[in-house]
């Protein structure tokens, strides 16, 4: 398992890359990249600043890879998320998982990212043409979170 909180950029290849390089047991291996977009909710996005708890952001994803590892036979999980300053176009979040066969990594995949967008504790402020303003959470995340309750 790796989780990082980082200001630096990512690569994604290179850390897709990573999630079998040393192990010849991996099947199969599943990534998300999230990128930040020029635009949100009807409105131009300049950029964005996010913000974190330093040691409480960490934990609690901490604590996703764990119950992804619980709930699933992983070989490997890996979280980075960006925090400060982006701009459109750049990656801020990385979920990777692999494991002996395909189900079990894109099932994992898909949980900590949806878990990632409910429970852990980053905020972000757009730059948008009309100021800069908090984003919200939507009630979409937490339905696709929702459905890992019945799993």
């Amino acid at each position: 398992m790796s989780i990082r909180v980082q200001l630096e950029p990512f690569d994604p290849g290179a850390e897709t890359n990573a999630l079998h390089a040393a192990n010849v047991g991996v099947g199969a291996a599943v990534s998300f990249v999230g990128y930040v977009r020029d635009f949100n909710e009807g409105r131009e996005v300049g950029g964005m600043f996010l913000e974190h708890f330093p040691g409480m952001t960490e934990k609690a994803l901490g604590k996703i890879a764990a119950e992804a590892e619980q709930r699933w036979p992983l070989l490997n999980i890996q979280i980075i998320h960006r925090i400060g300053r982006l701009e459109p176009g750049e990656p801020i979040v990385f979920v990777g998982t692999s494991s002996a066969h395909r189900q079990a990594a894109f099932d994992a995949c898909a949980f900590v990212m949806d878990y990632l967008k409910t429970r852990a504790p980053f905020w972000k402020k757009e730059d948008t043409s009309d100021g800069p303003r908090w984003v919200e959470g939507r009630s979409s995340d937490q339905a696709a979170a929702e459905r890992w309750h019945k799993a």
